[in-house]
């Protein structure tokens, strides 16, 4: 059965309704971000963690020119090791019907002697290939799905110069490709990109590596320390040409994957932060209110023997009520958001099954969290009504001083209406309410900005990526680098208008304690396809001594310009350098260093070789250009920057499109919630003053006027504040983007800020529009009885 003070509980939740559905709605949206970032982190790490576990993915990658297999027993010996898989990969051209451009076919050998321990193959329809066909496959459900392939289709390859028809027995999914993409790449190119399985006798007699391999992976014990493993590793693999050994969390894919996790681990602290912020307050502004106008039923309860505890616990269960209701709004909107945004990470990420789950912690924890900040916004309030004596609460609160305000002393305020004049007193009277107030529409007002944020980054980035910095069409990369001769076949080849030379080894680069493998990559000096810029958009020159990297990249070492950074070359002669840095280059994508190629050949000790090269294309020869490299045995992979543009546009572009249009609406749901609150208090707290108004003769008009104009400046002030704090809170996001695989740049556009001011005053014209029809309604003489 109620109790009396839970009767009047609901009575007055009901007579509030709406300022606690406004409250209410504005801390599920946090929470709702909460629970949806934190569920959508179990899901891919629960996920990632059962299929590594179940099908074996490896601890240790490497890969090297050419080795007998019998230097994998020599690995699996190293203490620490479990198992050892030696491997032949490389990557083949693919000519695809109904496809111009060449596709790169990344292949994978299988064992044949035993079954495949690690790495293990997940098979969604079809069977393995039998162990006595060379030309069967199985292929990768991305790359199968992108161009409509089943088992029992057939592909055209050119595998080392001979073009061979692959016939594909199978669809599966593979631990070591749960992110598939080329190479440096980091945006999956499912229609272009795609791996392929074959038996380990019909790749290595194709390639002349029978009885060798060129790639393998292995297995540590439980807490055998990877370091040492890899050295070792590296001394026995030294003399075959290794490009050094690498542990999971090197890996592409799995970097990847631990990238996009990092991001939404940040997401999950930094908006929930803002919007219980702002829920917060709108609680404190809510029981303010209700205290101060319920003074006397405070006096009336102590009268009657409730103590001080229970009043303050009633008007306790308030911010409690609005916490369950916001913790229930947010747990069912979070539950929905991360169900349908788990599916873009399809997009991204290949598991044989990926299915949301949702973190139950994550809402027991929004529930703790949320009423953690209601508590925070209410307990002043709460204080204020159990240490009001009884006999000062059933005195009326002493009148308001409506002296002149500081405007109107000066002589600023002359042509002003009365109505006007009273805003500006009333603002005065309350400073503290006003500040308060306006705090809470500026964290409205920068969540606006935000969505308008990554939309602007995203623009730039596509601008600067794919128009400033790269101006080829094509790039073509070599199987192995090649003499002059392999530069003056691709220029020749037909429609090459220009072409640029490239040449890149694998190296690893040592400033202090920190180090990182990656392709030094040697262009020509005042290269001109693949330009180098600086954060400024200005064209760095390649010095004809030292190294140019990425910002990204220089963090990472902990190196500034004109720190020298000790260069391994992993390839051919394996010179080891020190090399200054000479600038820094500002990209999105990845890490990656520079050399003039002259310097990078004279390091290398070799001629003018070459592995790729930079092009542009006569597009009334594109046909034939593309015809032409499809059949051109040294061409491993053609990459076209106009399909690159386009997977980015449906892959990274279409993700941040519905993230932002989520972000976009939940800023809605706050800068209306504030407002209205805002607004509603504001009456309740001046009705009476209001109803006088109307009694002695002010119009409806006018009378709006006086409250809608303090709030109307409110709004105003609150602005120019808000766009500032938006600005810090997109930094913020921006920089939680920011990982090794992929960043974003930060560009907020006028029009941004236009359109967060436009959204804001939108929602407070909305809610002044409520608000002038309640006023209306306004009970006059009710009201001017009401403290009678």
């Amino acid at each position: 059965m109620l109790s009396p003070l839970d009767r009047k509980l609901f009575r007055d939740l009901g007579r509030m309704k709406g300022q606690i559905v406004a409250v209410s709605l504005v801390m599920a949206c946090g929470l709702a971000m909460m629970v949806m970032t934190r569920s959508l982190i179990l899901t891919l790490d629960s996920t990632r963690e059962a299929y590594y576990q179940r099908y074996r993915m490896a601890d240790v990658f490497g890969s090297l020119k050419r080795a007998p297999l019998a230097m994998a027993d020599r690995l699996a010996a190293i203490p620490g090791v479990t198992a050892v898989e030696p491997r032949v990969v490389l990557d083949v051209t693919l000519d695809l019907p109904g496809l111009a451009e060449p596709a790169t076919g990344h292949i994978v050998s299988l064992p044949e002697d035993k079954p495949q321990v690690l790495n293990q193959l997940f098979l969604r329809m079809g069977r393995m290939p039998r162990l006595d066909e060379r030309r069967e496959v199985v292929v990768s459900e991305a790359f199968a799905q992108a161009n409509f392939l089943k088992p029992g289709d057939s592909v055209s390859a050119v595998i080392n110069g001979r073009r061979d028809t692959l016939v594909i027995t199978g669809i599966a999914l593979s631990p070591e490709f749960v992110f598939e993409a080329r190479a440096g790449e980091t945006l999956p190119d499912n229609r272009r990109y795609g791996v392929f399985w074959m038996n380990y006798r019909a790749v290595a007699v194709a390639y002349n590596m029978d009885g060798a391999f060129n790639d393998f992976c292995a297995d540590l014990a439980p807490g055998t320390a990877a370091g040492p493993v890899l050295a070792e590793m590296d001394r026995l693999l030294i003399n075959y040409g290794a490009l050094g050994a690498y542990t999971r969390k090197d890996h592409a894919s799995a970097m990847r994957l631990d990238d996009e996790i990092r991001v939404l681990t940040a997401l999950s602290v930094a908006y929930p932060v803002v919007f219980l912020s702002v829920a917060a307050f709108m609680v404190n502004a809510v029981l303010a209110r209700l205290v101060r106008l319920q003074r006397e039923q405070i006096a009336q309860l102590k009268a009657l023997g409730y103590s001080s505890t229970q009043v303050g616990f009633h008007y306790m269960k308030f911010a409690l009520v609005i916490v369950v209701l916001g913790t229930i709004l947010g747990g069912i909107a979070g539950r929905y958001m991360g169900g349908g945004l788990v599916n873009l990470y399809t997009m991204f990420f290949r598991f044989p099954s990926l299915e949301f789950t949702f973190d139950f912690r994550a809402l027991g924890l929004a529930l703790f969290v949320s009423a953690g900040a209601a508590s925070l916004g209410v307990v002043k309030v709460v204080r204020q009504a159990v240490k009001l004596p009884p006999a000062e609460a059933m005195r009326p609160e002493p009148p308001a001083d409506f002296k002149p305000s500081l405007l109107e002393r000066l002589g600023l305020t002359k042509g002003f209406s009365p109505g006007f004049r009273m805003a500006l007193r009333n603002i005065e009277r309350k400073p503290w309410q006003a500040v308060f107030t306006m705090f809470g529409l500026s964290l409205a007002t920068g969540l606006m900005v935000l969505p308008g944020a990554m939309n602007d980054s995203i623009d730039y980035l596509l601008t600067y990526q794919w128009n400033l910095q790269q101006r080829q069409d094509v790039v073509v990369f070599l199987t192995e680098p090649a003499s002059p001769t392999g530069f003056h076949d691709i220029e020749h080849l037909p429609g090459v208008l220009r072409a640029e030379p490239v040449r890149s080894v694998q190296a690893r680069l040592r400033y202090g304690h920190h180090s990182r493998k990656l392709a030094i990559t040697g262009m020509p000096k005042g290269a001109s396809l693949n330009r180098l810029l600086d954060d400024k958009g200005n064209t760095i020159i390649l010095p004809d001594e030292g190294l140019v990297m990425s910002e990204k990249l220089a963090e990472i070492l902990g190196a500034r310009i004109g720190d020298e950074v000790q260069v391994e070359v992993l390839e051919g002669q394996r010179p080891l350098r020190r090399v200054a840095i000479t600038g820094l280059i500002t990209d999105y994508a990845g890490v990656a260093a520079y050399m003039d190629i002259a310097s990078l050949r004279r390091m290398m000790r070799e001629g003018d070789t070459i592995n790729g090269a930079y092009l542009t294309v006569d597009q009334a020869k594109w046909a034939e250009f593309m015809r032409e490299a499809k059949d051109t045995p040294r061409a491993s992979v053609v990459l076209v920057k106009k399909e690159q543009l386009a997977a980015f546009r449906n892959t990274t572009g279409q993700s941040i499109g519905i993230l932002r249009q989520l972000y976009f609406t939940l800023a809605v749901i706050v800068a209306f919630g504030v407002v209205y609150n805002s607004s509603r208090i504001a009456l309740s707290e001046r009705s009476r003053d209001l109803a006088t108004l109307r009694v002695v003769g002010f119009s409806q008009k006018e009378v709006a006027s006086v409250l809608l104009g303090e709030l109307g400046l409110l709004v105003l002030g609150a602005l120019p504040l808000g766009l500032l704090f938006g600005r810090g809170l997109t930094t913020f996001i921006i920089n939680s983007f920011s990982t090794e695989t992929v960043r974003m740049p930060l560009v907020i556009n006028p029009a941004t800020y236009s359109v967060a001011v436009i959204v804001v005053l939108s929602a407070a014209g909305l809610s002044f529009l409520v608000v002038s029809r309640l006023i209306q309604k306004l009970d006059m003489v009710g009201v001017l009885k009401a403290r009678d």
